[in-house]
């Protein structure tokens, strides 16, 4: 495994020859995933020494974790954001603007009615608007970091995000609840 051509230190995007986008086009991604993994993945190497074989699990796990970090606009944003030396104080900054937080009170309590009442058509109401609330929010943090540059006003918005995807999750779960 001498030949790999791969940089351990490279980040996601050079890793798989992308431009650093949060606009990034994911069928593009998909195919250099599999041109790499294609390289490294274990099985390839299942005949090499014992420390060829490590390397490529390594590598093979890295490949895997920058897949799956680049695929996810979520991800993606806060790698990229740490990248372009912007920290979006996931943990530290816990400030939101008040109608937000109303709004996604709002949300979660209709969520817990639709679930009590075993209501799926209306839980299916609320999670196809906040899919559509959150596709519009991934679209202007794409604006944001590749087009006006505004990093403060992205982390502000991965954040919002967070919350927006933790309900998203709350409302598959009340989904799997009322059908199961």
């Amino acid at each position: 495994m001498t030949t790999f051509d791969l940089n351990f230190a490279e980040d996601y995007f050079t890793l798989f020859g992308l431009p650093r986008e949060q606009a990034l086009d994911l069928a593009s991604l998909e195919k250099c995933f599999r041109a790499v993994q294609a390289k490294v993945h274990p099985d390839k190497h299942a005949h090499a020494g014992d420390s060829d074989r490590r390397l490529a699990m390594q590598w093979a796990t890295r490949v895997n974790e920058a897949f799956q970090t680049l695929k996810s606009p979520g991800k993606r944003a806060r790698y990229l954001l740490h990248l372009l030396g912007h920290d979006p104080q996931i943990e530290s900054n816990t400030a939101m603007p008040v109608e937000f937080l109303m709004k996604q009170m709002e949300l979660r309590e209709a969520v817990m009615e639709a679930r009590s009442a075993a209501d799926e058509e209306a839980l299916e109401a609320v999670r196809s608007s906040l899919l559509n609330e959150i596709k519009v929010e991934y679209q202007r943090l794409a604006e944001l970091i590749d087009v006006t540059r505004d990093f403060t006003a992205a982390a502000n918005l991965v954040r919002q995000l967070m919350f927006q995807e933790k309900l998203l999750n709350e409302i598959d779960d009340a989904l799997e609840a009322v059908t199961a």
